[in-house]
């Protein structure tokens, strides 16, 4: 009888071992996944940019600085790098220029009824939305991700196989405080 305790506890202890790797694994290309997922939504709106400027500087008086600064902010954002924290401060920026453009168009009635403009508004629109809810599922994945690398007893077998923890998408200090209306 003894002689089947040795085997079996190396046995259960490999089972183990390959059930934990394998939901590193798991959570690990759940991660990629959804980052794959921003990438895609932050690219959509790089897309749309042109676009939305080239309509808008068909209106002379618009201010020029304003858009200077959305073309601006969009080639840093091309340029930022491929990692949740070069990315988000990239977004941010971006995000920023973009909605400084859209209060100045407030004062332009007629850039405000052009039909091109209002549909790239909307497309804009729509796609800050997509990018928010991948955001979202990004952190979800980054969460489960870092709890299995933290949690006993996947943090043993995390340290040797040299998973570590990702970074989450988060918000500049920008977006995490109100706008401040005066009238």
């Amino acid at each position: 009888m003894t002689n089947w305790i040795v085997p079996l506890t190396v046995l259960a202890l490999v089972v183990m071992s390959i059930f934990i790797y394998n939901s590193l694994v798991q959570r690990r290309n759940q991660v990629q996944n959804a980052w794959a997922q921003i990438d895609v939504q932050l690219k959509r709106r790089l897309e749309l940019i042109p676009n939305l400027v080239e309509t808008v500087k068909g209106y002379a008086n618009f201010e020029q600085k304003t858009l200077q600064d959305v073309v601006a902010a969009r080639n840093t954002s091309i340029a930022a790098p491929a990692t949740a924290i070069g990315q988000a401060q990239a977004d941010n920026g971006l995000s920023g220029a973009l909605r400084q453009l859209f209060a100045l168009s407030e004062a332009h009635p007629d850039l405000k009824a052009n039909a091109s403009f209002l549909n790239l508004q909307e497309e804009l629109s729509n796609t800050e939305s997509r990018i928010a809810y991948a955001r979202q599922f990004y952190n979800d994945a980054v969460l489960a991700y870092n709890n299995s690398v933290h949690s006993f007893p996947g943090v043993l077998l995390a340290k040797l196989l040299k998973f570590v923890d990702n970074d989450f998408f988060e918000a500049s200090d920008a977006e995490r405080t109100a706008p401040r209306v005066q009238f």
